[in-house]
């Protein structure tokens, strides 16, 4: 082994340790950062993460609700149905479904002033929509989130299926933006 050689094996493990001990550092950082944040950042990131799990709810009931329709021919009233694992209540939401035979509105409710609530709708469709070479007696099924506009705890107001168009209800927009 040359001189060169013996250097950069003695090295190697020291850099190693300065490497241990930044990730330490770092993970350190970021367990400390949320109280040196203050409550209106943490109360921010707060909502981001609990607006973020009511979108996926959402939009996971609306998936749901296509699938089950696909098997069953019919849209669920029940969460619990759908078996995708979703619990009907939340420390900040309620979630709840109405179906009908041409639709189903799945909802996230804010408990709180803080947070927007979502309302997803699953609509029964002519497949001529989407695919022009389908028979025409054939249906399939299309989705929409929609986010409330403002904060608060009101159900918001369903999405509509007319003349082959999706749209949010009044008091709500399309989500992703």
């Amino acid at each position: 082994m040359s001189q060169q050689d013996s250097k950069s094996a003695s090295i190697l493990p020291n850099g190693c340790g300065c490497l241990l001990l930044l990730m330490g550092i770092g993970v350190i950082g970021a367990i400390a950062l949320p109280s040196f944040l203050g409550d209106s950042a943490h109360d921010k990131y707060m909502t981001s993460y609990m607006t973020f799990q009511a979108q996926q709810y959402v939009s996971s009931v609306n998936r749901g609700q296509q699938a089950y329709f696909a098997e069953k021919n019919a849209f669920s009233s029940s969460v619990k149905a759908l078996g995708i694992g979703i619990e009907r209540e939340t420390t900040h939401f309620k979630y709840s479904i109405r179906a009908t035979k041409k639709a189903a509105f799945n909802y996230a409710v804010a408990k709180g002033n803080k947070s927007k609530s979502y309302v997803g709708g699953v609509f029964l469709v002519a497949a001529k929509n989407f695919e022009p070479n389908a028979a025409k007696e054939e249906r399939t099924t299309t989705s929409i989130l929609c986010e409330a506009d403002s904060p608060g705890t009101i159900k918001p107001a369903e999405p509509t299926y007319e003349n082959g168009k999706i749209a949010c209800g009044k008091g709500t927009t399309q989500w992703p933006h």
